[in-house]
């Protein structure tokens, strides 16, 4: 607090200081005690670890959306290539058809060898069976499955997409023109 005393002759103003409290009164003032500290540290240590199993959570989350994604690419891969047989070339098709694909495909960097544990690897196979129904059209119909197996850190995961292809289907109202 600061007090003016007034002022004398030639312009000089004289101020008194008042300092409330004194510098004995703060010397003995209680820290935190030792409890309040481990307190404090378990605390922020239990906060640490939540950000840090929060993050790493995220991060699995992440990874196995990506590793979905992938897998839905290649089934429709795939299938889109079942678009592209006659009925023809769908009968005389490998039956059933085994393929791999990578996710994360190994590529040596400049002067280095690709290590064979990078990426992960996709296997599937393509099955074309008779369509299971019974009407008269039965033999203008296939089944066609396409299944992908993975592993994912200590998890094998499966994802399937089925589709049923006519002999008289759209490609040929595509290709060749209605008939």
């Amino acid at each position: 607090m600061v007090e003016v005393l007034g002022s004398a002759a030639g312009d000089e103003t004289f101020m008194r200081i008042v300092v409330l409290g004194s510098r004995k009164a703060a010397a003995g003032t209680p820290a935190f005690s030792l409890v309040e500290v481990m307190i404090g540290v378990a605390v922020m240590a239990i906060m640490i670890v939540g950000f840090y199993l929060g993050f790493s959570q995220g991060f699995a989350v992440i990874q196995v959306t990506r590793e979905n994604l992938r897998a839905a690419q290649i089934l429709e891969e795939k299938m889109e290539t079942i678009r592209l047989f006659t009925w023809q070339d769908l009968n005389a098709a490998a039956n059933p058809y085994a393929f791999q694909a990578k996710y994360y495909p190994t590529t040596p960097l400049k002067g280095k060898k690709a290590s064979p544990n990078e990426g992960i690897t996709y296997y599937g196979t393509r099955t074309i069976t008779d369509a299971p129904v019974s009407e008269s059209y039965s033999g203008d119909l296939k089944l066609v499955i396409v299944q992908l197996t993975w592993t994912s850190g200590k998890v094998q995961r499966q994802r399937e997409m089925r589709t049923l292809v006519s002999h008289y289907g759209m490609r040929n109202c595509i290709f060749f023109g209605a008939k």
